[in-house]
């Protein structure tokens, strides 16, 4: 692979929005009337980096950024958790007027994981991405590089559509009513779709600077897509 400039900084927001888009997951949001973690006004940016990182540099490229999120996604996990085990200091938060106990409660109700919902994000996360830089890979030789409002959409809408069954469907099937966990995945493919149909002006800007910059347009006509070639 040719030296690149500008791909650390994409990886670097690709993983910012992976690990951010986790902690604040917690929190459950109201926007139009409906019910959706608070990832989602964050996450679907790690789906338009995804799209610049697979357009501009090719899909190579992208299969590396998305298992280096993976990693870094993991590393987060695992230090929330060490840290929400380890014994609370009896001078923690002695300012403010709950316990330490209380406090450590307060901490893993928001940092806390449940490992079901751990392999529901990090199910969704895996096939989600990789079948968003598959489809635009394709659809980029397929199309000869023209209309790229039609590659990010159509892998947005395949990507984003598979995300929202594998997370929904592993996170909460047997705790909620069937109906309800229909709609639920529908409204969050919908909205993350929309978010990102909304953002290609933005990534139209971003992907032809980077192209211009790097002085790089990759095509996928030999590459390997195997998800697990490193």
């Amino acid at each position: 692979m040719r030296p690149v400039r500008w791909y650390p900084i994409v990886l670097a927001v690709f993983v910012t929005t992976l690990i951010v888009s986790n902690i604040i997951a917690v929190k459950l949001i109201s926007i139009i009337g409906l019910t959706l973690p608070a990832a989602v006004i964050l996450f679907p940016v790690a789906y338009i980096c995804g799209d610049v990182l697979t357009e501009v540099y090719g899909y190579s490229r992208a299969r590396q950024a998305i298992w280096i999120g993976f990693g870094c996604n993991l590393l987060a996990v695992i230090a929330i958790w060490l840290g929400g085990i380890l014994p609370a200091d009896s001078h923690w938060n002695a300012n403010v007027y709950i316990t330490p106990d209380e406090a450590s409660q307060a901490y893993q109700a928001i940092l806390g994981y449940s490992l079901r919902l751990l392999i529901a994000s990090f199910s969704a996360y895996l096939v989600g991405e990789f079948l968003n830089a598959f489809v635009l890979a394709k659809l980029k030789v397929a199309t000869q590089g023209r209309w790229l409002w039609t590659r990010t959409i159509a892998s947005t809408l395949i990507g984003q559509g598979a995300d929202s069954v594998i997370f929904i469907s592993i996170a909460f099937i047997g705790t909620i009513p069937g109906t309800l966990l229909g709609s639920t995945i529908l409204h969050q493919w919908l909205f993350k779709s929309t978010y990102e149909a909304l953002a290609t002006p933005l990534t139209y800007v971003i992907v032809n600077a980077l192209k211009r910059a790097e002085g790089v347009d990759h095509f996928d006509k030999e590459t390997d897509f195997s998800p697990i070639h490193l």
